[in-house]
């Protein structure tokens, strides 16, 4: 059996077949009224702040910390989601930020069929898939049992500790100007950690907001990674969410999944860490 590909294109949408085992979540971040307004049919909302992270304190774990494995149980519960389930999940940025989260999560507590929409709620919609306003009933209501984690997660001591060495390599996926400390619209802060690389996420995707062919993603990071070996390879971004993007991309490629750096730029900024403010 062939592995499951991360990414599923919207054009392959309405030949699944739509059994038990399909749940779709809209994933997409501060959208609910939308949600309400207009969804794929059959998708169940997952937010990103309640039912995705567990928000206390930013300076501890950053602006969007993992929930507890428990916790997540729960959520998954929520949403009807078993370990059976085949999991396709959206959000309505092109991108796919907020709904590689959800996948990076449910791969990281072992979940075997789990796809991203490749070009999210827009593309589906082109695509032919029917939406609807109608509230949703998850298909079942079985406790899922987790584990912990089980996808490399590195903590901001371990960023500290390595981020200089020429046999790590962190990689913040912030665009541009967000890195150089150009501006900084969410976090109190603008710059970047000492000796990361900028790759922005954005060059994951084509001009349409689609995910480039594995094979280009492929070449792209294997360029960028050189001899780096992939356990030595961190990941963040401003609150651990647009990291997943990339990790998604790297998956997609057939490469491994690097550490992610949940707490990233809105934790190390709050916790009088070392900082290029601008480059």
């Amino acid at each position: 059996m062939s592995k499951l590909s991360p990414i599923i294109k919207p054009e392959d949408l309405n030949w699944l077949n739509l059994d038990d085992e399909i749940v779709i979540i809209d994933a997409s971040a501060g959208a609910k009224a939308r949600y309400h307004e207009q969804h794929l049919a059959g998708a169940l909302f997952a937010d990103v702040n309640e039912d995705l992270a567990n928000i206390a304190d930013y300076a501890i774990g950053g602006r969007h910390p993992l929930p507890q494995p428990e916790q997540f149980a729960l959520v998954l519960q929520k949403l009807g989601i078993t370990k059976h389930s085949h999991v396709i999940i959206y959000d309505d940025k092109n991108g796919g930020n907020a709904a590689a989260r959800l996948w990076w999560m449910l791969k990281a507590i072992g979940h075997k069929k789990v796809q991203v929409i490749d070009g999210g709620f827009q593309a589906a919609v082109k695509a032919g898939f029917p939406t609807t306003n109608k509230s949703e009933t998850p298909k079942s209501v079985e406790q899922y049992e987790t584990q912990d984690w089980n996808l490399p997660l590195a903590d901001m001591d371990e960023v500290e500790n390595v981020a200089k060495k020429d046999d790590y390599l962190v990689i913040d996926v912030r665009d541009a100007n967000r890195f150089a400390g150009l501006v900084e619209p969410i976090d109190t802060i603008a710059g970047h950690i000492p000796g990361a690389i900028n790759i922005p996420f954005t060059e994951n995707l084509d001009v349409n907001g689609r995910f480039l062919a594995p094979e280009l993603l492929n070449t792209q990071y294997a360029k960028a990674l050189e001899h780096i070996k992939p356990a030595n390879i961190i990941v963040h971004c401003g609150s651990g969410i647009t990291a997943c993007h990339t990790l998604l991309a790297m998956d997609y490629a057939g490469l491994p999944i690097p550490k992610l750096y949940v707490g990233s730029w809105s934790e190390w900024s709050r916790n009088d860490k070392e900082m290029v403010l601008k480059s």
